[in-house]
């Protein structure tokens, strides 16, 4: 059985007849980038080459000033500057540190914008990775002494000024991708386009519909290598003002001899994750949030995070391994978008 997930409110815009959708696409961000757009009849800018530059130049801002895989980003020398220094940051920057705290915050420190130094310890950072050869896992005393020196940065979000108190390493990796779809829809509604659809590896935001009056149907994500027999049903989501991210511990992990270590890390304990969640899912108006709010409930676990879910008032599905089995739990924010 498939279930349908509807937007709460509509945008009663409709494309022009005869309109076409064309689709642009691009590497950035260590994957892939594709916009579906639905173009006018008549000649005009919404498939043409400045357009896709447009788009390329949106993605190449967020790298210059937020990957941490990049030596000379604005992240990076946040990174290395020097104990007790202040930082000026750029306004995209400031936007998506500004709100990964205030997550960071909500969740109790759940999610962590500034556990650069773990995740790179276990090796899902930009070097030392564990994906090549004579990786090791930490020892449980490097991962103390790390917890022991991470510090908590100061920012004072009006004038966009950071301070380094040594040894913080900024990762914004699970925020900058959702970071990136949103602000490619931004640019296609500065250019006078309605409706199309933004992908940005994996990471979704539709908006209008299609040249027949469909909207933009998506799947959500299910777990892979998953038995479909044993996994919940199908959820299909028009995705109309919409975005949606979801998070796994099927995406990457390693084997330790008998241990297997999942990407995300919980930044509390410094240790990955064992809570048995398979994949949550966020459907957000911004996919920003949905990214962010992703990860963060993957760490709180289902108990704590369906509550803050139903706190903060979000849409989430989560699924979690029950032995060979997979079982779904749906926040109420969810539940109301479901096609009964």
């Amino acid at each position: 059985m498939r279930r349908v997930l509807l937007p709460l409110e509509l945008d009663d815009r409709a494309p022009p007849p005869g309109a076409a959708v064309r689709e642009l696409h691009g590497l950035s961000m260590g994957t892939s980038w594709s916009v579906r757009l639905v173009d006018s009849p008549l000649p005009g800018r919404a498939g043409s080459a400045d357009v896709q530059q447009g788009l390329q130049q949106q993605l190449d801002l967020v790298v210059q000033q937020m990957s941490h895989w990049q030596p000379d980003s604005d992240l990076g020398r946040f990174n290395r500057a020097a104990p007790g220094s202040w930082q000026q940051l750029p306004a995209a920057f400031g936007e998506v540190l500004g709100f990964a705290l205030q997550v960071s915050q909500l969740s109790g420190g759940a999610y962590d914008p500034c556990a650069g130094t773990l995740v790179n310890a276990w090796g899902f950072g930009p070097e030392n990775r564990y994906d090549q050869p004579g990786f090791r896992a930490p020892a449980a005393a490097t991962v103390r002494q790390l917890l022991s020196q991470r510090g908590q940065i100061e920012f004072d979000i009006s004038t966009r000024r950071v301070h380094q108190p040594g040894a913080v390493q900024l990762d914004l990796s699970s925020v900058a991708k959702g970071y990136a779809v949103d602000r490619l829809g931004r640019y296609l509604d500065s250019q006078g386009i309605a409706h199309y659809l933004v992908e940005v590896g994996g990471e979704l935001r539709g908006a209008g519909c299609k040249p027949d009056g469909q909207p933009w149907w998506v799947m959500l994500e299910q777990v892979d290598g998953a038995d479909a027999a044993c996994h919940p049903a199908e959820m299909m989501l028009a995705l109309h003002g919409l975005s949606v991210a979801t998070s796994g511990d099927y995406r990457r992990f390693f084997h330790d001899g008998t241990v297997r270590y999942a990407h995300t890390i919980d930044p509390r304990t410094g240790m990955p994750l064992t809570n048995d969640l398979a994949s949550v899912t966020v459907v957000h108006a911004q996919c920003m949030a949905a990214d962010a709010w992703s990860t963060a409930l993957t760490v709180l676990g289902i108990d704590a995070g369906l509550a803050l879910a139903e706190q903060q008032g979000l849409a989430v599905r989560f699924v979690r391994r029950d032995g060979q089995a997979y079982q779904e739990y749906l926040s109420s924010a969810l539940l109301a978008l479901l096609d009964d």
